[in-house]
């Protein structure tokens, strides 16, 4: 076993088959033969027995199952199964090879059928062409869901000068066949730079293949990259492709890239340069033709510095680079982007497209969103559902307070950035005084119904409409003396 091999035990999991037949010979049999080639066996006795294990949470990937049984036989089990979980690969079994029973049972949704007695080989090309069904149905859908991101993706949506110049960038790196290193905070949209990246070059025809570095560990990231033979480890029973081979002629997206261990970043550098790389367990090496795609949010140089991430491999990486600035540097772009979201998911929970107040827009191009797109669409998907704009601008406005709270390394900062957050301050208490002025004029100056609407208490209004002067402002509106107890709700 390779060193570090432990930490794959579960990589490969056997792959899981239900016998369903009332012979005990035929069930032994089976059992003893499927498991001789590496798979988990289970036997019942009975189309019921299959039933309660399928209820109960079973997951098998394949279902033998007997045509003639007592009680209830094959074809009404796999009515019934059929009714509990459409997806299941079942294979029939029996004595007869009656073309109505076999039509009947294709029908209702097996994918195969022997005649007993049958030949191994017979058995073998049953599970594979189930498997290959299986292996099509994730490709269909995973082609549909891509197809969904690239209409996402397509809509890259530019109005700052720094998002145009990036958009213009794109169009020049991406027909050039080179690696491209995309950096910048979370949330930014470094994978919707990069799909736009393969979708405008000559690669993309062929698939776009996203691994994110960070979510899993060293052992098992080698292994989800490079594949692995049988063997290699506890469990690896059978070959498995890594996502270079899946990604051949097309594009692989290295995303958290400086999370990746040492060991790996050299082997990765190989590959790089070779355009080639062995499995785990493998002798021979693999051929591929891919283009590399990399992104990090974190300070690659201080990473480069600290050891934890190869000079070399950044240099090899980084032929092309793009820096993606965050959304607090782009304020421009909020309202566009906020209306993009709310159209997206307007139509997603199917609701009407709602109106953001103005002081909602106001305080979101004031905020500075520390998660960046992925922040602003999860706060738009919020105001779609619940369908509050007064609830989401206090929400909003306590997102404000709880970024402003001073955190000891913050208290050194240059006087710059004091300034910086200053002005923020200034313009929260702004968006506030709005809020609370525009929810006195709707209630009449009613103070407990404009603390209701405002969801604070009514000694907070109170104290809130000291702190910003607001009873003298009622005063110069009405034209009554400020001595004159004019404001209802006291």
């Amino acid at each position: 076993m390779r060193e570090g091999a432990r930490g794959q035990t579960d990589v490969a999991e056997k792959e899981k088959i239900l016998i369903i037949d009332d012979e005990p010979s035929i069930r032994k049999y089976l059992q003893t033969l499927l498991e001789v080639d590496g798979f988990d066996v289970s036997a019942v006795a009975s189309g019921s027995e299959g039933l309660e294990a399928i209820g109960a949470g079973a997951k098998p990937d394949f279902v033998i199952l007997d045509v003639l049984m007592p009680e209830m036989d094959g074809l009404e089990t796999l009515r019934r199964l059929m009714r509990v979980d459409r997806s299941l690969n079942v294979i029939m079994l029996s004595c007869s090879n009656e073309v109505s029973t076999v039509v009947e049972a294709i029908r209702l949704g097996a994918h195969d059928y022997l005649t007993k007695p049958f030949e191994k080989p017979e058995l073998d090309a049953a599970l594979l062409k189930c498997r290959q069904k299986r292996q099509l149905k994730a490709e269909n859908q995973a082609l549909r869901e891509y197809c969904d991101e690239l209409t996402e993706d397509l809509s890259f949506l530019a109005a700052s000068p720094q998002m145009l110049k990036i958009r213009q960038q794109i169009f020049q790196v991406a027909p050039v066949d080179v690696p491209v290193f995309i950096s910048g905070e979370s949330g930014v949209g470094k994978e919707v730079v990069a799909r736009m990246i393969h979708l405008r070059s000559a690669r993309r025809q062929h698939v776009f293949v996203k691994v994110n570095c960070a979510a899993l560990p060293g052992e098992l990231l080698e292994s989800e990259l490079f594949g692995y033979e049988p063997g290699a480890f506890t469990g690896a029973v059978r070959a498995k492709p890594g996502k270079f081979e899946l990604a051949n002629k097309g594009t692989i997206f290295l995303d958290e890239i400086a999370e990746i261990p040492p060991h790996l970043q050299a082997k990765l550098l190989h590959v790089l340069q070779d355009n080639q790389f062995s499995r785990l367990g493998a002798r021979a090496t693999v051929q591929v033709d891919v283009r590399v795609l990399a992104a990090t949010n974190v300070q690659v140089h201080e990473a480069m510095k600290s050891g934890k991430f190869r000079e070399d491999l950044y240099y090899r990486l980084s032929v092309l680079s793009l820096h993606i600035p965050p959304l607090r540097e782009r304020t421009d772009e909020i309202p566009m982007l906020f209306r993009h979201f709310l159209a997206k998911h307007s139509e997603k929970f199917q609701k009407a497209v709602p109106e953001p107040s103005t002081h909602l827009m106001e305080a979101a191009v004031r905020y500075p969103w520390p998660g960046n797109l992925r922040e602003l669409e999860n706060f738009v998907k919020r105001y779609v559902i619940l369908e509050d704009d007064d609830g989401s601008l206090r929400e909003l406005l306590e997102m404000a307070e709880s970024q402003q709270r001073i955190s000891p390394k913050e208290e050194a900062a240059p006087p710059r950035e004091q300034g910086l957050k200053a002005l923020v301050r200034s313009l929260k208490d702004e968006a506030e005084m709005e809020a609370i002025a525009d929810a006195l004029e709707k209630t009449n100056w009613c103070r407990k119904d404009a603390a209701k609407i405002l969801g604070i208490s009514y000694k907070a209004l109170l104290y809130k409409m000291r702190q910003f002067n607001l009873d003298s402002g009622r005063s110069a509106r009405t034209g009554m003396a400020p001595g004159v107890p004019a404001i209802r709700g006291s």
